[in-house]
């Protein structure tokens, strides 16, 4: 037999090394899809049902050309409160780019699975259009039903701080619900968050169509063609969760030694 030389087991330990590697990462994102895929899935189907339920509501009766606004705020609100009592204990039921953006800040899931949320979030809005586009009585995407425009009084600025006011205040719910301080007291969160949201589409319905969330936006926009000043809708909603999530996190929020020393007095 002959005996390898040196520079060939260097070779062969670093391939060695490379395949081990290589058996690492698959092992490593297979682990993470048997982790998350539920969770994953559960985001796709909550959007796509906050869209279809939502845009019902929204579906002009008869030859009227449009509904009553309260009928869309109502419809929303209700729909998010159905998804956080139906798959809430599954991925939480964020349904909102806004809300997972918020939850990265807060250091309450990784980036890739944020990414991953995101994605399924507009592909659940999309699909869940779709199929209203399918079973709907009425041509939606020549009326535009259900898309998020401004009011026609209203400038691109003014739309902005509209949609960053209410997703703000959205974030603010959503993070004392989080806050640790609050954690024996989500009996009712499906009811807090439905509500908030039909009480924000309320006031801000009639200004900006109050979307709060850029994939709820996103797939009436791509069916219907409609993107006028539909940055708002990404950069309003993701700039107020930022600007929410930090305030609460760094302002609001008890360390475990302020706990501490509230426990001891």
């Amino acid at each position: 037999m002959t005996v390898p030389s040196s520079g060939i087991l260097v070779g062969i330990m670093e391939d060695l090394s490379t395949k081990d590697q290589q058996l690492k990462k698959k092992n490593k994102l297979i682990i993470w899809y048997l982790l998350w895929w539920r969770a994953i899935f559960s985001e796709f189907l909550s959007t796509l049902l906050l869209v279809l339920l939502g845009c019902m509501s929204c579906v002009p009766l008869d030859d009227s050309d449009t509904r009553p606004s309260i009928d869309g705020a109502l419809g929303f609100g209700l729909a998010v409160l159905f998804n956080v009592e139906a798959f809430g204990h599954i991925s939480g039921a964020h349904m909102n780019p806004s809300v997972t953006l918020a939850a990265m800040l807060w250091g309450r899931m990784s980036f890739s699975l944020g990414i991953a949320y995101i994605i399924a979030q507009c592909l659940g809005s999309i699909f869940g259009y779709g199929i209203l586009i399918e079973i709907s009585p009425t041509d939606l995407i020549k009326r535009g039903v259900c898309t998020t425009q401004p009011h026609i009084r209203y400038t691109g600025l003014q739309a902005l701080a509209v949609e960053v006011i209410l997703t703000l205040s959205l974030i603010f719910l959503v993070c004392a619900m989080w806050d640790p301080v609050n954690a024996h007291s989500q009996e009712s969160s499906s009811l807090k968050v439905g509500f908030a949201v039909a009480g924000f589409s309320i006031a801000g319905g009639p200004l900006t169509g109050a979307s709060l969330n850029p994939a709820r936006t996103l797939g009436p926009a791509l069916w219907s063609g409609i993107w006028n000043t539909h940055w708002v809708y990404w950069t309003g909603p993701l700039l107020g969760s930022t600007l929410g999530a930090l305030f609460y996190k760094y302002t609001w929020l008890r360390k475990s030694v302020d706990v501490k020393i509230n426990i001891q007095e």
